[in-house]
């Protein structure tokens, strides 16, 4: 049984910035450690909802920034547990930095499969990895990211859309919805479940983001929970 998570009052980005802001620079917890935190929470909603995880595959869509290094995490933990578990890069590596590419730079010496979807040749075998997977998370944009998916991430959520067969889990925020307005952009990643980080999001009480968050579950970072009563 773990720790019990009341999660604090509902937040703006900002807020949750702040939040994070002042967990580091005031109380002096790395960053590292937020996204660590933030990452085992979300390998353990995955891993819980695998039917078998010996046999199960999971695709991980990165992002080049922390929520792309949230997913690094979820992925090193899964691989840990001895799930089949694939990373997709919607990014070149290099432009994962700090905190996010400490992770990455972990997962790439644990061995864990990696996918270049930013190039042509990457993105078929990309597609072919999802197409058999049983889970497909969403690490691609964070809180921080505004406007319409473009580029490689968006025909990474697109393709993710297309598949059936996977439960689709995001971390944080589906990628593509604005999770101060609730505004869905096109495309938008399409979650069965929300991982969201210390509190819900105020977008997420649009009727049209209940379209694209599915079940959202709300997981502890860590964060001194005076800073979530201010």
């Amino acid at each position: 049984m773990g720790i019990p998570y009341k999660a604090g009052r509902t937040l703006r980005c900002a807020e949750i910035r702040e939040i994070d802001r002042r967990a580091i620079e005031e109380f002096g917890i790395p960053g590292i450690v937020l996204m660590e935190n933030a990452g085992r929470a979300v390998a353990e909603v995955v891993y819980d909802g695998l039917k078998d995880a010996r046999a199960a595959r999971v695709v991980v869509l990165c992002g080049t920034g922390n929520n792309g290094g949230d997913g690094f995490v979820v992925a090193r933990h899964l691989h840990n547990a001895r799930v089949d578990v694939a990373i997709v890069l919607a990014g070149a590596a290099e432009k994962s930095r700090g905190d996010a590419g400490a992770n990455l730079s972990v997962t790439q010496r644990m061995g864990i499969d990696f996918i270049a979807a930013y190039e042509p040749s990457g993105r078929a075998a990309a597609v072919g990895q999802m197409a058999s997977a049983d889970v497909i998370v969403d690490a691609l944009l964070g809180t921080g990211t505004t406007g319409a998916p473009r580029g490689s991430i968006a025909e990474l959520i697109e393709a993710a859309n297309d598949l059936q067969r996977a439960r689709r889990i995001a971390i944080d925020v589906p990628s593509g919805l604005d999770a101060d307005t609730g505004a869905v952009h096109r495309p938008c990643f399409r979650a069965d479940v929300t991982v969201t980080m210390v509190a819900r999001k105020a977008g997420f009480y649009e009727p049209a983001a209940a379209e694209v968050l599915g079940e959202v579950v709300v997981v502890d970072i860590g964060a001194p929970r005076v800073l979530l009563t201010d």
